[in-house]
């Protein structure tokens, strides 16, 4: 059985608050009164309060403005060749820093095996898994796995095949790193879909380290896997490529498909997995959004405080795509291991602790894991 050993976590340099981000956005589409009302309503309701970004105009006066034009139509508007030469620059050494803050957590300096690369704000070849290989002087013959374009649930998939890895080699010691620069991909036109998009995303990175039964570590035993696709909501969450970068539909229909249908994917992942819903200790849900949280919640009949975690990164760092479950799951697991800390102080045992992550993207596909804890 494999297990996640250590999470490091990493956001670029320019925070911006939610208030600045928005004051941003109303410059830039032109609202008339009764619309910059509407904006201000949507940003006070999403539960965010700062957002991170590699680039640092959404919170500076236009004359500051550097990646995008110093000009209220933002001509020449960026191009995605200007996009992906900024994702270049900055994701590599973000993803860097991720990987050193799980190493830092570590007392032992083994090896990585196998590097897993997670991304689908940025593509090219040679891509993200050479530049980081290049960076950390990882050896020539490391092997390399690359997950892209699957959008917030790739961290899951990525476990699932980390998972696969360490159960065929034992041995192995797999580095997973999801990175995320979505704020490259502003779109000026004032669509639901890019207003929706403008108030959820941020940038970040996450790194999780996966190893087998060989390692004597402590971790979090991640025991299953399942993943549905809602077909119905095919056309309500997909993320393509224009000239101007990547374009995101995010319907306003989702936390009503997630909503209708998410208590009996969790039947079925439970059912799988041998695992009744009352032996579910901590609840590691992908923070979409306010109103997605909202409706696991209905849907589950979970108090807002099982979904605590999720809820503080999304008010801290907004929806960053893949690396945002990790985020949450380095939460629960910081808290697992002070709770065990206590115990053991007290010389009590530690018992054992279940949690169920889920995520959501395109496809509508969903993507569940069950991980146990035992101190």
């Amino acid at each position: 059985m494999s297990k996640i050993i250590s999470i490091g976590t990493a956001v670029p340099r320019y925070q911006h608050n939610q208030q600045g981000i928005r004051e941003f956005m109303q410059r830039i589409y032109a609202f008339n009164e009764a619309d910059r009302r509407k904006l201000k309503f949507l940003y006070a309701q999403s539960a965010i309060e700062t957002r991170y970004s590699a680039i640092a105009d959404y919170s500076l006066s236009l004359p500051e403005w550097t990646f995008y034009p110093a000009s209220e139509n933002l001509e020449p508007f960026p191009s995605l060749e200007k996009r992906m030469e900024h994702f270049e620059r900055y994701a590599a050494p973000l993803s860097v820093t991720a990987i050193r803050n799980c190493l830092d957590n570590l007392s032992g300096k083994e090896p990585i095996t196998h590097l897993i690369t997670a991304s689908c704000t940025g593509m090219s070849a040679p891509g993200l898994d050479l530049e980081i290989m290049d960076l950390m002087g990882l050896p020539d013959n490391i092997n390399r796995t690359s997950v892209n374009f699957m959008g917030c649930y790739a961290a899951i998939h990525a476990l699932k095949m980390a998972d696969a890895i360490c159960n065929s080699s034992p041995a192995s010691r797999v580095m997973i790193v999801c990175t995320e620069l979505c704020t490259l991909h502003f779109q000026r036109e004032a669509t639901p879909d890019n207003i929706t998009s403008s108030l959820l995303f941020g940038d970040g990175s996450a790194a999780a380290l996966v190893t087998g039964r060989d390692d004597p570590s402590k971790g979090l035993h991640l025991n299953s896997f399942y993943s549905e696709v809602i077909r119905k909501g095919k056309k309500d969450m997909s993320w393509g490529l224009s000239s101007t970068g990547f374009q995101m539909t995010l319907s306003a229909y989702i936390p009503q498909l997630i909503e209708a249908d998410f208590e009996s994917l969790v039947g079925r992942s439970l059912k799988a997995a041998a695992v009744e819903k009352e032996e579910i200790n901590h609840w590691c849900i992908h923070p979409g959004g306010k109103k997605i949280l909202e409706a696991i919640q209905t849907s589950l009949h979970l108090a807002q405080s099982a979904l605590s975690e999720s809820y503080e990164v999304l008010k801290q760092y907004g929806n960053m795509s893949s690396p945002t479950l990790l985020f949450v799951l380095d939460r629960i697991m910081k808290t697992l291991a002070a709770e065990e800390s206590e115990k053991s102080d007290s010389h009590g045992g530690g018992s054992k602790q279940t949690i169920f992550g889920a995520a959501f993207g395109p496809g509508l596909t969903m993507e569940t894991f069950i991980a146990s804890y035992a101190g």
